[in-house]
């Protein structure tokens, strides 16, 4: 471990991690179970659904239901709760999942990160570009945790690359004075709620709160299971948050942007919670 590569924090115990293993591997067996029973249940349920009014083009029944979930994720959310970290040797490939926002061409050597900073009202936001060398220049974290997908499968993973929080401190983009966010439990007055990724294209999006983009466990990601992201997995640059599903962990980032107003989310859109967490 080279002095500028920062663990998220100390190395789980063997206890620790065959603990987070079993939690994994009932939460599977329990998904498919609940995914099996839903599904002989929507057989019936769905024609009374579709008969329902719509909010946000979901049914409202079904809008209740996901929004009550998403309260009751982002009310357990904190910055001091971590997700389990493993050891490297636990780690395997990924499978490749979502294409959205990775299709056409691409020449990674011209990429670059454009971040608009959070603008004091009635004013431009402030632009700044960055290159990939440039955040690399930034200190390295290293974490090897458990990806979630939200079709209810899961890969242990190790993902290398800087801290947002990291990023922020180094550049202040989050707040309107451009004062650095030092404590991220305590981000300034004047600082954004929320931040919006968007894919090169334009074709992929999310948001996050602040809160979430201040998490330990939230990369700027350029690497995976100690090599350099591929095209597919979102190279030059992903976002990899530990406690979000993988529809918020946004491969190929182009744009950043921080904003009053909480940003268009792909899936959200689609009828998922936005939040996303777990």
């Amino acid at each position: 471990m080279t002095p500028d590569q920062q663990p998220s924090h100390t190395s789980p115990s063997q206890a620790e991690e065959q603990s987070a293993l079993a939690a994994a591997a009932k939460r599977t067996r329990r998904s498919f179970l609940i995914t099996g029973a839903l599904g002989l249940a929507g057989l019936a349920g769905w024609r009374w659904l579709d008969t329902r009014p719509t909010v946000d083009g979901i049914p409202a029944p079904l809008r209740k239901v996901l929004d009550f979930n998403a309260g009751l994720s982002n009310s357990y959310y904190k910055n001091t709760r971590l997700a389990p970290e493993f050891t490297r040797s636990r780690a395997r490939q990924i499978r490749v999942n979502g294409k959205v926002g990775l299709r056409g061409e691409f020449d990674p050597a011209a990429w670059q990160l454009n971040v608009q900073g959070y603008a004091p009202a009635g004013s431009a936001p402030r632009t700044q570009i960055f290159t990939i060398e440039q955040i690399k220049a930034l200190p390295r974290t290293e974490m090897t945790v458990e990806f979630k997908c939200i079709e209810g499968w899961s890969t242990i993973v190790t993902w290398a690359g800087v801290r947002l929080s990291d990023f922020l401190a180094r550049y202040p983009l989050a707040t309107r004075s451009g004062q650095a966010i030092a404590d991220v439990n305590q981000p300034p007055a004047d600082a954004a709620p929320y931040v919006g990724l968007v894919t090169p294209d334009e074709q992929y999006y999310v948001g996050l709160e602040l809160e979430s983009a201040l998490h330990p466990q939230t990369l700027l990601c350029y690497e995976m299971n100690g090599q350099p992201l591929t095209p597919e997995h979102g190279a030059p640059l992903r976002l990899v948050s530990a406690l979000k599903y993988g529809v918020k962990q946004i491969k190929r980032i182009g744009t950043m942007s921080f904003t009053d107003v909480r940003p268009a989310d792909y899936w959200a859109k689609l009828g998922y919670d936005w939040h996303a967490g777990h």
